[in-house]
């Protein structure tokens, strides 16, 4: 059964048969599940009262574990901004009160940010929303078709991996 991208594909073969446009079978794809990944995550933060770089900040703070505290420095790394922008984001999210601002105890230089409550509350919610609408896109594939497009994905990134 052709899709959007086959039609594409053959486009291009006709047009340039000089190139080769077999690239375009898998990444003419990942764009597009992107772009509706990109709607399922706005949808999911949207319903609670977050931007996808609020929940980028807060995703992380949850996941570093009690007590749901980084550097500003560990966030800007695990968001992928750098520390002017990560900065904003903090200031951003104090002013919600999703999130607050103190010395860091091991260093008297630095300080930490840490989830609030209502922080806590807000990402559980957004993620809970989230994983509800990943899990009816990928409903059309099995477990092992879903472990082999990780596995396949995982290696196709690799190569973009700095650490």
């Amino acid at each position: 059964m052709d899709d959007d991208v086959d039609v594409i594909v053959a486009a291009w073969q006709r047009e340039r048969p000089d190139l080769d446009v077999a690239p375009l079978q898998v990444l003419s794809r990942l764009t597009r599940l992107s772009r509706h990944l990109d709607h399922a995550r706005a949808q999911a933060f949207a319903t609670h009262d977050l931007d996808a770089w609020e929940f980028d900040v807060l995703a992380a703070l949850r996941r570093a574990g009690p007590p749901y505290s980084l550097s500003p420095g560990q966030l800007a790394t695990q968001t992928m901004v750098t520390s002017g922008t990560m900065t904003t984001r903090v200031d951003g999210l104090l002013e919600r009160g999703l999130v607050h601002r103190s010395p860091d105890p091991n260093d008297r230089r630095g300080v930490r940010v840490q989830l609030t409550d209502a922080g806590r509350l807000a990402v559980d919610g957004a993620f809970t929303d989230l994983l509800g609408r990943e899990h009816l896109i990928l409903d059309g594939l099995d477990t092992a078709e879903r472990d082999e497009m990780a596995a396949l994905l995982r290696s196709l990134l690799g190569q973009f991996t700095t650490t």
